[in-house]
Protein backbone atom coordinates (compact mmCIF):
# COMPACT_ATOMS: atom_id res chain seq x y z
CA UNK A 1 0.00 0.00 0.00
CA UNK A 2 1.31 3.55 -0.76
CA UNK A 3 1.13 6.18 1.67
CA UNK A 4 2.11 9.64 1.13
CA UNK A 5 5.44 10.96 3.47
CA UNK A 6 5.27 14.96 3.99
CA UNK A 7 8.42 16.06 2.32
CA UNK A 8 9.22 12.90 0.06
CA UNK A 9 8.24 10.31 -2.26
CA UNK A 10 5.66 8.19 -1.64
CA UNK A 11 6.62 5.38 0.41
CA UNK A 12 5.34 1.70 0.32
CA UNK A 13 3.74 0.41 3.66
CA UNK A 14 4.45 -3.39 4.65
CA UNK A 15 1.96 -4.26 7.31
CA UNK A 16 3.84 -7.07 8.17
CA UNK A 17 7.17 -5.03 8.77
CA UNK A 18 5.12 -2.55 10.83
CA UNK A 19 4.45 -5.29 14.19
CA UNK A 20 7.92 -6.61 13.99
CA UNK A 21 9.52 -3.35 14.13
CA UNK A 22 7.63 -1.83 16.63
CA UNK A 23 7.53 -5.05 18.38
CA UNK A 24 11.35 -5.20 18.62
CA UNK A 25 12.37 -1.67 18.84
CA UNK A 26 9.67 -1.58 21.94
CA UNK A 27 11.39 -4.27 22.99
CA UNK A 28 14.86 -2.57 23.09
CA UNK A 29 13.54 0.77 24.52
CA UNK A 30 12.19 -1.63 27.22
CA UNK A 31 15.57 -2.44 27.79
CA UNK A 32 16.88 1.19 27.75
CA UNK A 33 14.70 2.01 30.66
CA UNK A 34 15.45 -0.67 32.57
CA UNK A 35 19.23 -0.46 32.19
CA UNK A 36 18.97 3.40 33.40
CA UNK A 37 16.48 2.77 36.23
CA UNK A 38 17.30 0.04 37.39
CA UNK A 39 20.14 2.21 39.94
CA UNK A 40 16.97 4.03 41.46
CA UNK A 41 15.83 1.40 43.72
CA UNK A 42 19.65 0.01 44.22
CA UNK A 43 20.56 3.23 45.32
CA UNK A 44 19.66 2.28 49.04
CA UNK A 45 22.08 -0.56 48.91
CA UNK A 46 24.51 1.26 47.04
CA UNK A 47 24.57 4.33 49.40
CA UNK A 48 26.20 2.03 52.18
CA UNK A 49 28.73 0.22 49.83
CA UNK A 50 30.43 3.45 48.34
CA UNK A 51 29.11 6.14 51.21
CA UNK A 52 27.00 8.12 48.75
CA UNK A 53 24.35 10.82 49.52
CA UNK A 54 20.93 12.38 48.15
CA UNK A 55 23.23 14.57 46.01
CA UNK A 56 25.38 11.94 44.75
CA UNK A 57 21.73 10.08 43.27
CA UNK A 58 21.30 13.01 41.69
CA UNK A 59 24.63 13.89 40.17
CA UNK A 60 24.85 9.98 38.70
CA UNK A 61 20.89 10.50 37.53
CA UNK A 62 21.90 14.14 35.85
CA UNK A 63 25.08 12.81 34.16
CA UNK A 64 23.50 10.23 32.45
CA UNK A 65 20.91 12.48 31.11
CA UNK A 66 23.21 15.15 29.73
CA UNK A 67 25.18 12.89 28.23
CA UNK A 68 21.87 11.14 26.76
CA UNK A 69 20.50 14.86 25.65
CA UNK A 70 24.00 15.61 24.00
CA UNK A 71 24.25 12.77 22.27
CA UNK A 72 20.58 12.48 21.21
CA UNK A 73 21.11 15.74 19.34
CA UNK A 74 24.29 14.20 17.90
CA UNK A 75 23.40 11.34 16.64
CA UNK A 76 19.68 11.85 15.63
CA UNK A 77 21.10 13.94 12.96
CA UNK A 78 23.53 11.73 12.27
CA UNK A 79 20.77 8.78 11.92
CA UNK A 80 19.62 10.73 8.90
CA UNK A 81 22.99 10.91 7.09
CA UNK A 82 23.94 7.68 7.79
CA UNK A 83 20.61 5.17 7.98
CA UNK A 84 19.05 3.92 11.03
CA UNK A 85 20.46 0.52 11.27
CA UNK A 86 24.39 1.88 11.60
CA UNK A 87 23.24 3.75 14.63
CA UNK A 88 20.66 1.67 16.59
CA UNK A 89 22.53 -1.72 16.63
CA UNK A 90 26.34 -0.39 17.90
CA UNK A 91 24.62 1.80 20.45
CA UNK A 92 22.22 -0.90 22.08
CA UNK A 93 25.58 -3.51 22.02
CA UNK A 94 27.03 -0.51 23.77
CA UNK A 95 24.56 0.16 26.47
CA UNK A 96 24.35 -3.00 27.21
CA UNK A 97 28.02 -3.55 28.14
CA UNK A 98 27.95 -0.41 29.98
CA UNK A 99 25.04 -1.06 32.21
CA UNK A 100 27.21 -4.45 32.92
CA UNK A 101 30.36 -2.74 33.73
CA UNK A 102 28.30 -0.17 36.29
CA UNK A 103 28.47 -3.39 38.44
CA UNK A 104 32.18 -3.00 39.00
CA UNK A 105 32.20 0.45 40.09
CA UNK A 106 34.29 0.90 43.38
CA UNK A 107 33.67 4.64 43.60
CA UNK A 108 31.45 7.78 42.89
CA UNK A 109 33.93 8.48 40.08
CA UNK A 110 33.59 5.69 38.39
CA UNK A 111 29.84 5.32 38.41
CA UNK A 112 30.06 8.84 37.08
CA UNK A 113 31.98 7.76 33.93
CA UNK A 114 30.02 4.68 33.59
CA UNK A 115 26.59 5.88 33.87
CA UNK A 116 27.89 8.80 31.53
CA UNK A 117 29.36 6.95 28.47
CA UNK A 118 26.02 4.75 29.04
CA UNK A 119 23.69 7.95 28.26
CA UNK A 120 25.80 8.41 25.29
CA UNK A 121 25.06 5.05 23.66
CA UNK A 122 20.80 5.35 24.63
CA UNK A 123 20.75 9.08 23.74
CA UNK A 124 22.34 7.68 20.36
CA UNK A 125 19.50 4.80 20.30
CA UNK A 126 16.59 7.43 21.36
CA UNK A 127 15.92 9.92 18.51
CA UNK A 128 16.98 6.92 15.92
CA UNK A 129 14.64 4.35 17.40
CA UNK A 130 11.54 6.91 17.23
CA UNK A 131 12.51 7.85 13.83
CA UNK A 132 12.16 4.34 12.73
CA UNK A 133 9.03 3.30 14.27
CA UNK A 134 7.45 6.45 12.80
CA UNK A 135 8.89 5.02 9.21
CA UNK A 136 7.37 1.53 9.67
CA UNK A 137 4.31 3.31 10.89
CA UNK A 138 0.93 4.04 8.35
CA UNK A 139 0.10 7.61 9.18
CA UNK A 140 -3.06 6.88 10.94
CA UNK A 141 -1.05 4.50 13.70
CA UNK A 142 1.74 7.09 13.67
CA UNK A 143 1.25 8.12 17.58
CA UNK A 144 0.16 5.13 18.97
CA UNK A 145 3.12 3.25 17.51
CA UNK A 146 5.44 4.85 18.65
CA UNK A 147 3.98 5.84 22.11
CA UNK A 148 3.67 1.56 22.02
CA UNK A 149 7.51 1.79 21.14
CA UNK A 150 8.45 4.26 24.25
CA UNK A 151 5.64 2.52 26.28
CA UNK A 152 8.03 -0.08 27.19
CA UNK A 153 10.84 2.40 28.52
CA UNK A 154 8.13 3.02 31.49
CA UNK A 155 7.15 -0.79 31.71
CA UNK A 156 10.68 -2.17 32.50
CA UNK A 157 12.40 1.16 33.71
CA UNK A 158 9.88 2.06 36.09
CA UNK A 159 7.54 -1.00 36.37
CA UNK A 160 10.01 -4.04 36.48
CA UNK A 161 13.36 -2.33 37.76
CA UNK A 162 12.07 -2.16 41.08
CA UNK A 163 10.70 -5.47 41.62
CA UNK A 164 13.79 -6.90 39.30
CA UNK A 165 16.38 -5.04 41.71
CA UNK A 166 15.05 -5.70 45.09
CA UNK A 167 13.97 -9.24 44.55
CA UNK A 168 17.57 -9.99 42.77
CA UNK A 169 18.68 -8.38 45.97
CA UNK A 170 17.49 -11.29 47.78
CA UNK A 171 19.40 -14.01 45.80
CA UNK A 172 22.18 -12.14 44.84
CA UNK A 173 25.65 -11.58 47.00
CA UNK A 174 25.11 -7.63 46.45
CA UNK A 175 23.95 -5.35 44.27
CA UNK A 176 26.41 -5.20 41.85
CA UNK A 177 25.30 -8.85 40.26
CA UNK A 178 22.09 -7.19 39.21
CA UNK A 179 23.88 -4.34 36.92
CA UNK A 180 25.78 -7.49 35.56
CA UNK A 181 22.34 -9.81 34.98
CA UNK A 182 20.46 -6.38 33.07
CA UNK A 183 23.38 -5.73 30.88
CA UNK A 184 22.79 -9.59 28.67
CA UNK A 185 19.48 -9.18 27.01
CA UNK A 186 20.49 -6.45 25.32
CA UNK A 187 23.53 -8.01 23.06
CA UNK A 188 20.61 -10.64 22.36
CA UNK A 189 18.24 -8.23 20.94
CA UNK A 190 20.82 -6.70 18.82
CA UNK A 191 21.47 -9.84 16.61
CA UNK A 192 17.75 -10.19 15.87
CA UNK A 193 17.60 -6.04 15.16
CA UNK A 194 20.47 -6.87 12.68
CA UNK A 195 18.56 -9.51 10.85
CA UNK A 196 15.17 -7.40 11.30
CA UNK A 197 15.47 -3.91 10.90
CA UNK A 198 15.23 -1.83 7.43
CA UNK A 199 16.94 1.50 7.11
CA UNK A 200 13.78 3.75 5.69
CA UNK A 201 13.36 4.12 1.02
CA UNK A 202 15.37 7.95 1.51
CA UNK A 203 18.24 5.88 3.18
CA UNK A 204 17.81 2.76 2.13
CA UNK A 205 20.96 3.70 -0.45
CA UNK A 206 22.60 6.22 1.85
CA UNK A 207 21.67 9.54 2.55
CA UNK A 208 20.45 12.10 -0.06
CA UNK A 209 22.76 13.71 -1.49
CA UNK A 210 22.11 16.86 -0.35
CA UNK A 211 20.35 16.65 2.75
CA UNK A 212 18.43 19.16 4.28
CA UNK A 213 19.98 21.53 6.59
CA UNK A 214 19.60 20.10 10.42
CA UNK A 215 18.67 24.38 11.23
CA UNK A 216 15.29 23.56 9.51
CA UNK A 217 14.26 21.22 12.43
CA UNK A 218 15.33 23.71 15.11
CA UNK A 219 13.67 26.63 13.90
CA UNK A 220 10.54 24.70 13.23
CA UNK A 221 8.11 25.94 15.46
CA UNK A 222 6.48 22.75 17.37
CA UNK A 223 9.99 21.51 17.87
CA UNK A 224 11.16 24.70 19.90
CA UNK A 225 7.74 24.26 21.89
CA UNK A 226 8.07 20.48 22.48
CA UNK A 227 11.48 21.02 23.56
CA UNK A 228 10.10 23.76 26.47
CA UNK A 229 7.49 21.58 27.30
CA UNK A 230 9.38 18.07 27.67
CA UNK A 231 11.73 20.15 29.66
CA UNK A 232 8.52 20.78 31.67
CA UNK A 233 7.77 17.27 31.62
CA UNK A 234 11.37 15.56 32.20
CA UNK A 235 11.33 17.52 35.78
CA UNK A 236 8.21 15.53 37.05
CA UNK A 237 9.01 11.70 35.82
CA UNK A 238 12.80 12.04 36.37
CA UNK A 239 12.67 13.86 39.38
CA UNK A 240 10.28 11.35 40.98
CA UNK A 241 11.60 8.46 39.21
CA UNK A 242 15.03 9.39 41.20
CA UNK A 243 14.08 10.68 44.50
CA UNK A 244 10.52 8.69 45.43
CA UNK A 245 12.82 5.38 46.26
CA UNK A 246 14.73 7.01 48.93
CA UNK A 247 11.23 9.35 49.82
CA UNK A 248 9.08 6.44 50.69
CA UNK A 249 11.85 4.31 52.66
CA UNK A 250 13.48 7.08 53.89
CA UNK A 251 10.54 9.62 55.00
CA UNK A 252 7.74 7.52 54.86
CA UNK A 253 9.82 4.34 56.58
CA UNK A 254 8.47 1.99 54.05
CA UNK A 255 10.14 -1.48 53.91
CA UNK A 256 12.42 -1.75 50.57
CA UNK A 257 9.85 -4.73 49.41
CA UNK A 258 6.83 -2.41 49.75
CA UNK A 259 9.04 0.70 48.53
CA UNK A 260 9.85 -1.78 45.18
CA UNK A 261 5.91 -2.52 44.83
CA UNK A 262 4.87 1.28 44.85
CA UNK A 263 7.73 2.10 42.59
CA UNK A 264 6.59 -0.38 40.28
CA UNK A 265 3.19 1.66 40.07
CA UNK A 266 5.34 4.19 37.46
CA UNK A 267 6.13 1.56 35.10
CA UNK A 268 2.45 0.71 34.74
CA UNK A 269 0.86 4.02 34.72
CA UNK A 270 3.40 5.17 32.14
CA UNK A 271 3.34 1.93 30.23
CA UNK A 272 -0.17 2.54 29.32
CA UNK A 273 -0.10 6.56 29.49
CA UNK A 274 2.86 6.09 26.46
CA UNK A 275 0.14 4.89 23.86
CA UNK A 276 -2.76 6.25 25.31
CA UNK A 277 -2.01 9.98 25.39
CA UNK A 278 -0.58 9.56 22.22
CA UNK A 279 -3.24 7.44 20.69
CA UNK A 280 -5.59 10.16 22.45
CA UNK A 281 -3.65 12.99 20.64
CA UNK A 282 -4.24 11.42 16.97
CA UNK A 283 -8.32 11.58 17.64
CA UNK A 284 -8.32 14.45 19.83
CA UNK A 285 -5.35 16.64 18.45
CA UNK A 286 -1.63 16.65 19.76
CA UNK A 287 -2.37 20.36 21.44
CA UNK A 288 -5.50 19.54 23.78
CA UNK A 289 -3.97 15.76 24.69
CA UNK A 290 -0.44 17.72 26.05
CA UNK A 291 -2.47 20.30 28.12
CA UNK A 292 -4.50 17.91 29.44
CA UNK A 293 -1.79 15.82 30.13
CA UNK A 294 -0.15 18.03 32.35
CA UNK A 295 -3.20 19.18 33.89
CA UNK A 296 -3.48 15.51 35.22
CA UNK A 297 0.05 14.82 35.95
CA UNK A 298 0.45 17.71 38.34
CA UNK A 299 -2.77 16.89 40.53
CA UNK A 300 -1.63 13.54 40.36
CA UNK A 301 1.88 15.00 42.03
CA UNK A 302 -0.03 17.20 44.57
CA UNK A 303 -2.04 14.20 45.59
CA UNK A 304 0.85 11.82 45.88
CA UNK A 305 2.94 14.09 48.48
CA UNK A 306 0.33 14.37 50.59
CA UNK A 307 -0.55 10.47 50.47
CA UNK A 308 -0.30 9.14 53.77
CA UNK A 309 2.64 5.67 54.38
CA UNK A 310 -0.39 3.52 52.78
CA UNK A 311 1.24 1.69 49.98
CA UNK A 312 -1.82 1.24 47.52
CA UNK A 313 -3.20 4.86 47.70
CA UNK A 314 0.96 5.45 47.24
CA UNK A 315 0.72 3.45 44.20
CA UNK A 316 -2.11 4.35 42.56
CA UNK A 317 -1.55 8.05 42.74
CA UNK A 318 1.93 7.33 41.32
CA UNK A 319 -0.03 5.12 38.67
CA UNK A 320 -1.82 8.54 37.51
CA UNK A 321 1.68 10.77 37.56
CA UNK A 322 2.87 8.30 35.62
CA UNK A 323 0.31 7.72 33.30
CA UNK A 324 -0.44 11.55 32.23
CA UNK A 325 3.48 12.44 32.96
CA UNK A 326 5.28 9.95 31.03
CA UNK A 327 2.32 9.91 28.15
CA UNK A 328 3.76 13.65 27.43
CA UNK A 329 7.72 11.99 27.18
CA UNK A 330 6.09 9.74 24.71
CA UNK A 331 3.30 12.66 22.75
CA UNK A 332 6.29 15.37 22.47
CA UNK A 333 9.13 13.45 21.40
CA UNK A 334 6.95 11.02 18.78
CA UNK A 335 3.81 12.41 16.97
CA UNK A 336 4.49 16.12 17.70
CA UNK A 337 8.26 16.34 16.82
CA UNK A 338 7.78 13.88 14.20
CA UNK A 339 5.24 15.71 11.84
CA UNK A 340 6.90 19.08 12.74
CA UNK A 341 9.55 18.78 9.92
CA UNK A 342 10.23 16.57 6.72
CA UNK A 343 10.66 12.89 6.18
CA UNK A 344 14.51 13.38 5.67
CA UNK A 345 15.13 15.62 9.31
CA UNK A 346 12.45 13.41 11.63
CA UNK A 347 15.57 12.02 13.85
CA UNK A 348 17.61 15.53 13.67
CA UNK A 349 14.06 16.80 14.81
CA UNK A 350 13.51 13.56 17.47
CA UNK A 351 17.05 14.46 18.65
CA UNK A 352 16.83 17.92 19.84
CA UNK A 353 13.62 17.53 21.27
CA UNK A 354 14.58 14.70 23.28
CA UNK A 355 18.13 15.80 23.74
CA UNK A 356 17.78 19.28 24.84
CA UNK A 357 14.51 18.07 27.65
CA UNK A 358 17.31 15.09 29.00
CA UNK A 359 19.54 17.91 29.26
CA UNK A 360 17.37 20.13 30.81
CA UNK A 361 14.74 18.10 32.48
CA UNK A 362 16.25 15.09 32.67
CA UNK A 363 19.98 16.57 33.78
CA UNK A 364 19.65 19.59 35.40
CA UNK A 365 16.02 19.42 37.80
CA UNK A 366 16.98 15.98 39.44
CA UNK A 367 20.61 17.54 40.55
CA UNK A 368 18.39 20.46 42.21
CA UNK A 369 16.34 18.41 43.13
CA UNK A 370 18.96 16.39 44.90
CA UNK A 371 20.56 20.02 46.29
CA UNK A 372 16.99 20.71 47.41
CA UNK A 373 16.65 17.04 49.47
CA UNK A 374 20.09 17.92 51.20
CA UNK A 375 19.21 21.19 52.36
CA UNK A 376 15.35 21.06 53.20
CA UNK A 377 14.15 17.40 53.48
CA UNK A 378 13.53 15.31 50.90
CA UNK A 379 9.89 15.45 51.27
CA UNK A 380 9.91 19.18 49.85
CA UNK A 381 11.55 17.39 46.14
CA UNK A 382 7.87 17.44 45.11
CA UNK A 383 8.00 21.76 44.55
CA UNK A 384 10.44 21.30 41.49
CA UNK A 385 7.69 18.73 39.51
CA UNK A 386 4.54 20.63 40.50
CA UNK A 387 6.22 24.31 39.32
CA UNK A 388 7.82 22.62 35.91
CA UNK A 389 4.06 20.86 35.22
CA UNK A 390 2.70 23.96 35.61
CA UNK A 391 5.20 25.73 33.50
CA UNK A 392 4.28 23.06 30.61
CA UNK A 393 0.51 23.26 30.48
CA UNK A 394 0.69 27.15 29.52
CA UNK A 395 3.69 26.49 26.77
CA UNK A 396 1.50 23.49 25.64
CA UNK A 397 -0.90 26.37 24.56
CA UNK A 398 1.51 27.29 21.44
CA UNK A 399 1.69 23.97 20.15
CA UNK A 400 0.65 23.50 16.16
CA UNK A 401 -1.68 20.58 15.65
CA UNK A 402 -0.53 18.37 13.18
CA UNK A 403 -2.69 15.71 13.69
CA UNK A 404 -3.57 14.08 10.69
CA UNK A 405 -7.22 13.18 11.73
CA UNK A 406 -7.15 17.04 12.92
CA UNK A 407 -5.70 18.60 9.50
CA UNK A 408 -7.19 16.27 6.77
CA UNK A 409 -4.08 14.61 5.59
CA UNK A 410 -4.69 10.99 7.37
CA UNK A 411 -5.70 9.34 3.60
Amino acid sequence: MNVPQEGGPEIIWDPRYEWKAVLLLGLAFGLVGLDRWILAPLFPAMMADLHLGYADLGGLVGVLALSWGLFAILFGRLSDRWGRRRVLIPALVLFSLLSGITGFAGSLAILLLARGAMGAAEGAFCPTSVAATGEASHPRRRGFNQGLQMSSFALMGFGFAPIIATQLLTVVPSWRYVFLIVGVPGLILAAILFRVLRDPPHLAHGAPARPAPWGEAARARNVQVATIALFCAMSCIFVMGAMVPNYLVDHLKLAPATMGFVMSGMGWGGFVGEFAIPGLSDRIGRRPAAILAFVGAAISVWFFAHAPAAALSLFGWLILTAFFGIGLLALLTGPVATEAVAASLTSSAIGIVSGMGEIFGGGVAPVIAGMVAERHGIASVFWVPLVGLALGAIVSLAIRETAPRRIGTDA
